[in-house]
Order: structure tokens, then C-alpha cells, then sequence
């Protein structure tokens, strides 16, 4: 049982780095301010889901999951508010993109 755990949070951890790196692929590559926010929002949002999900595995007692999952709500929070302040600014900067 113990190796499943072990298999299942290198999984987790493994699909958290990929969701990260194809945010930061799409930060690179996509056209315009609002198609790298989005990409990068989403996909870092679920990365860290995963890894805290993949941590939370691992973590000895309920107290060290209740802080990953705080941590997870709290980037939650905060992640869509900043988008949602750059993709307004980007929007009054530029009106016709």
C-alpha cells in the first residue's frame, strides 16, 4: 500500500511540473497579453493543485495537508485577481487588440 502512495504522489508531482511547464510554454509563445494570461492562470493554477496534491501524499499529519491546501486557496485567490487587474490594465492600454 505504502509504495501505491509512493507511485501515486510521483505521478501527481510529475503531471503538476508538466501543467507547469506548458504555462510557461504558452507565457513564451501565444500572441497577445490575454492568451498568455489565460494559459498561464489556468495551467499554473492546476500544476500547484497537483503538486500539493502529490505533497499532501507524503505529508505526515493532517496539519501539513491543511497548510497545503490553504496555500493552494490562497494562489487560487490571488492568481485570478492579478489576472484579472493585468488583463484590465492590458485591455485600457490597448482597446483594438
Amino acid at each position: 500500500m505504502d509504495s501505491l502512495l509512493n507511485v501515486l504522489s510521483w505521478l501527481l508531482l510529475a503531471g503538476g511540473l508538466l501543467f507547469f511547464a506548458a504555462g510557461s510554454l504558452g507565457l513564451l509563445r501565444f500572441p497577445d497579453v490575454l492568451c498568455r494570461l489565460h494559459a498561464l492562470t489556468k495551467a499554473d493554477t492546476l500544476g500547484l493543485g497537483l503538486v500539493a496534491a502529490g505533497l499532501a501524499l507524503r505529508a505526515e499529519g493532517l496539519a501539513e495537508v491543511a497548510q497545503l491546501v490553504l496555500i493552494w486557496l490562497l494562489v487560487l485567490a490571488s492568481s485570478a485577481t492579478a489576472c484579472q487587474l493585468l488583463a484590465r490594465q492590458a485591455r485600457e492600454e490597448h482597446p483594438d487588440d
